[in-house]
């Protein structure tokens, strides 16, 4: 199967199509749809590219990377058990994540918090069980949290996450280093440097190093260049200024994956090479020492790895302005399992993998079951136009912001989740019940007439 598709995705003569070993018939029989389905050794496989890509990349230099894990694009307890087990560290954003990365056994100084709005309750626990590092991403966060660690008796390990204005990736809302966002502080106009200053004369607080984060389905290594070239200079300025050579820096991740046959991807090996090379030529022009690098891939972790398995429900034609017809098929999930098609204009494809097919291809849209119009999961696919109820329908390349997305819109119920290798399902995560939609909804009294 083409590039898009997992790396044990195997199609057999019958049409049938397995991953990992499984068929996904079987599968489906087992498990229903909609599911999300992992490819354990794709995933794997491509978390330790990266580690090793970056790994070999900055040894010529004698500096070490870090890789952390962003756990925002798929985690469960067994993936940070993945991650744990194969040298990865984990970046998490919320009180949930750090509590599901410490259920897979990651160790808390191999965790770091992020988030521009974390609550109290959030830095606390982070400051409790001990994560490595702390992503600072205010002012009003620097005084809570120096208050905070002030008040249990330890120093909160913290970064401060900068705004270097390289601009890079898709849509807007996944571009996050420009100015008029809600994310970190800014270099241009200075704040960063304040910043800095404010955490390393807290008490309650040791300052690591910095940290940014330009966007994300990113395929430029000019701008990965350019946010290494300013990150180093505002280092080499914070030493000028304070006599601090900050130890850490961050570049964060956003390397693009491939969702179509259309789009390329970014090969761990030329980024880390292009980035170990910036930093380099950085420290070149502005001096310093090499700190320790770290790196945060998520979605081209997970994103390959997984996809989406529906069953066929009705198939309709519709005749277009132009004369010609587009095959609408629509499936037993939705927006509610993958939002990306209504946010952001993602693209996707999609093809049958119960049975082979001789029609002739249509042109073809995947929708959901929901009550929007804009309910899309595949905008433009040719599929057979014998595509009819019950065939079982595969989207590749949605291992990432699929279930951490999801919705029970339309009181639907969220999929399971389930890895696989060497033709074994795993449940990472349960398909909701009726249960627990009812369990949710709190009933008024019942009252007699």
């Amino acid at each position: 199967m083409d590039a898009v598709w997992s790396r044990t995705a195997r199609r057999g003569d019958d049409g049938g199509v397995s991953i990992g070993g499984a068929d996904l018939r079987e599968i489906a029989g087992e498990f229903g749809t909609p599911l999300y389905v992992i490819d354990e050794a794709d995933m794997r496989g491509r978390a330790t590219s990266f580690r090793d890509a970056f790994a070999a990349a900055f040894a010529p230099y004698g500096a070490q990377v870090d890789v952390y894990y962003a756990s925002k694009a798929f985690l469960s307890s067994r993936v940070s058990a993945w991650m744990c087990e194969d040298g990865l560290s984990i970046d998490v954003a919320s009180g949930g994540e750090l509590e599901l990365a410490l259920r897979g056994g990651m160790p808390p100084a191999r965790i770091g918090l992020h988030g521009n709005n974390k609550s109290d309750a959030e830095l606390r626990r982070a400051l409790e069980v001990g994560v490595g590092r702390i992503v600072v991403d205010s002012f009003t966060e620097i005084e809570v949290l120096d208050a905070i660690a002030t008040e249990l008796g330890v120093v909160a390990p913290v970064m401060v996450r900068i705004t270097t204005g390289v601009h890079a990736g898709g849509h807007e809302y996944i571009a996050t280093s420009h100015e008029d966002q809600k994310f970190g502080l800014s270099l241009a106009t200075g704040a960063a440097f304040e910043a800095l200053t404010a955490c390393h004369d807290a008490p309650g607080l040791e300052l690591l190093g910095i940290h940014t984060h330009i966007g994300s389905q990113i395929l430029s290594h000019d701008a990965f260049r350019e946010s290494a070239e300013r990150m180093l200079g505002l280092r080499a300025a914070f030493l000028a200024v304070a006599g601090v050579e900050l130890a850490e820096v961050d570049l964060g991740g956003g390397y693009a994956i491939r969702y179509t046959d259309a789009d390329a991807e970014l090969s761990p090996r030329e980024a880390a090479e292009a980035i170990a090379g910036a930093v380099a030529s950085a420290l070149a022009k502005v001096g310093g020492t090499w700190p320790r690098l770290s790196i945060e891939p998520g979605r081209a972790i997970a994103g390959p790895a997984g996809l989406t398995l529906y069953r066929v429900g009705v198939v309709k034609h519709v005749s277009l302005e132009d004369g010609g017809q587009r095959q609408y098929v629509a499936v037993d999930g939705g927006m509610s399992d993958n939002m990306r098609t209504i946010t952001y204009g993602a693209q996707y494809t999609a093809a049958i993998v119960s049975r082979e097919s001789d029609a002739p291809v249509a042109l073809s849209r995947v929708v959901g079951k929901h009550c929007e119009s804009g309910d899309i999961v595949v905008r433009d696919v040719d599929l057979p136009a014998d595509i009819a109820r019950g065939d079982l329908l595969a989207v590749p390349a949605t291992g990432a912001y699929g279930r951490v997305m999801a919705s029970n819109y339309n009181s639907v119920l969220r999929p399971a989740v389930v890895s696989v290798a060497d033709g074994e399902a795993t449940v990472h995560i349960r398909r909701d019940t009726l249960e627990d939609l009812l369990d949710w909804d709190v009933a008024p009294p019942r009252t007699s007439r």
